[in-house]
């Protein structure tokens, strides 16, 4: 049975001493035992206990006492005072010393067993109260995070909701989107800061191995195991670790996940004494997990237990107000690597072709390409010529497909209106050729189903097909 909580008892006389060890030990509780004031504060010195149950009188150092040494010790400390002589003046003097009780000598078992209920209730709200205090004074690193869009604002708003808990996240996206940098903003924002946050990829270790790093072994677990060696869950301990890329892992290596993430232990290869720690499981992946599970890839009940709560990083096609300003941090990024002075500041050609281009890898492509205009400028400015063919030439392709990006502004135009009239033009497009389909226009537009539909809905898309046609 788990143990409910932990109680030191302190009484000179040992009769009382083994009543209450049997009471509390036989109600749930991990009990230990001192004799004097002194063992007690040495003994919660080096361990620090949810509730302490201590007479008042007793040899050397009283309770009272040892009492306002503990509250020094440990100022949240929960102490129940015990006597014979519960005169109300004894009882006053505890209060006044930061006592949470009074208990009178003969007690009924049932009077203490809910006075050290109540305690342990008391002690678990001040640690939860401390670790949310701990966690809400710190905060996202808002430099780490570029973005213009309402898409990203929400992500960042969810990163700080999840931070304080020790819930398990899985963070989804295609490659490129952050999903690294999500996990480590959550770890560094949490009352688990100031421990390891540990990297591990799923698909760069071979699955043979991935065990043993995972979980550890002993010496001679298996052949080439000449020392004994800590898993990186252990290493962790306190800590957060990440799971990269954890739609690779191997069906066995999902069954000792899942067990971990049930009991919170785990039994290092080669051995039989089970491991406890306290980690906190951050997931991510680029692989649609509920098709993974359809296909018999991904246990379900894996998935559930990762998929606490669950973050969806938006490809960059998606959320195209944040192209602008993640340019320009890249471009004072790598001015300061390399030694140039770049401007930010791109013609209108330059930052259509960027705008416009749809990034299959993401804000990692886009910050490659930047790096690389910057390197290569003339000047001091980035032209169409530093950008990679592929990027210049998006545009004509789109345009052979008959999508024109060319727009006479000479007299003013309503921006909102054009871009507007364009996505309209667009998902029409998609929805002529594939028949209506928006699962398949979707897919043609780069796009996610709900947000094709959302607009679709917005736009009043197929209503004016039908009247036009």
């Amino acid at each position: 049975m788990p143990k409910k909580g932990s109680i030191l008892v302190v009484d000179d006389e040992e009769i009382m001493r083994e009543v209450l060890e049997t009471l509390l030990s036989n109600a749930g509780y991990k009990v230990d035992l001192a004799r004097t004031g002194e063992e007690a504060i040495e003994a919660y010195t080096k361990k620090p206990y949810d509730l302490v149950i201590m007479d008042v009188s007793m040899p050397g150092m009283g309770g009272l006492l040892a009492l306002e040494e503990l509250i020094k010790i440990d100022p949240e400390a929960v102490v129940l005072m015990i006597t014979a002589y519960a005169t109300f003046d004894t009882a006053i003097s505890a209060w006044e010393k930061g006592a949470a009780g009074v208990i009178r000598k003969p007690f009924e078992n049932s009077q203490v067993l809910a006075m050290v209920e109540r305690g342990i209730r008391k002690r678990r709200q001040e640690e939860e109260r401390k670790t949310l205090r701990q966690a809400m004074s710190r905060s996202v690193n808002r430099e780490n995070f570029i973005w213009r869009s309402a898409a990203m604002e929400n992500i960042f708003r969810l990163i700080e909701r999840v931070a304080p808990a020790r819930s398990t996240v899985l963070i989804t996206g295609e490659s490129g989107t952050g999903k690294e940098l999500v996990a480590r903003a959550i770890h560094e924002a949490s009352p688990r800061a100031d421990k390891p946050f540990v990297v591990v990829n799923c698909s760069n270790i071979p699955s043979e191995l991935l065990e043993s790093e995972l979980f550890g072994h002993t010496r001679g677990a298996f052949t080439g195991a000449v020392t004994a060696k800590k898993g990186l869950f252990e290493v962790a301990d306190g800590g957060s670790v990440f799971l990269d890329e954890i739609g690779d892992l191997k069906p066995e290596t999902q069954v000792r996940l899942l067990r971990f993430l049930q009991e919170r232990e785990f039994t290092p290869l080669g051995d039989v004494k089970p491991v406890k720690v306290d980690v906190r499981i951050i997931a991510a992946t680029n692989v649609n997990l509920k098709e993974a599970i359809k296909s018999g890839r991904f246990r379900e009940d894996l998935y559930y237990r990762l998929s606490v709560v669950p973050i969806d990083l938006p490809p960059l096609r998606e959320r195209r107000e944040d192209i602008l300003p993640l340019v320009q941090h890249f471009i004072r990024k790598f001015n300061k690597e390399n030694n140039r002075n770049v401007s930010e500041n791109l013609s209108a050609e330059v930052l259509s072709v960027l705008e416009n281009y749809d990034y299959p890898g993401n804000v990692r492509e886009l910050e490659n390409i930047i790096e690389r205009a910057v390197v290569i400028a003339p000047s001091n400015e980035i032209t169409l010529d530093c950008l990679p063919t592929e990027v210049r030439n998006f545009n004509s392709a789109a345009r052979k497909n008959g999508v024109s990006f060319s727009l006479d502004i000479s007299e003013g135009i309503d921006f909102y209106e054009a871009v507007k009239e364009f996505e309209i033009n667009l998902i029409k497009q998609a929805l002529e050729q594939t028949g209506g389909n928006q699962s398949r226009a979707a897919r043609l537009l780069g796009l996610n189903v709900t947000t094709l539909n959302s607009k679709v809905l917005s736009y009043n898309i197929l209503k004016k097909q039908k009247k036009g046609a």
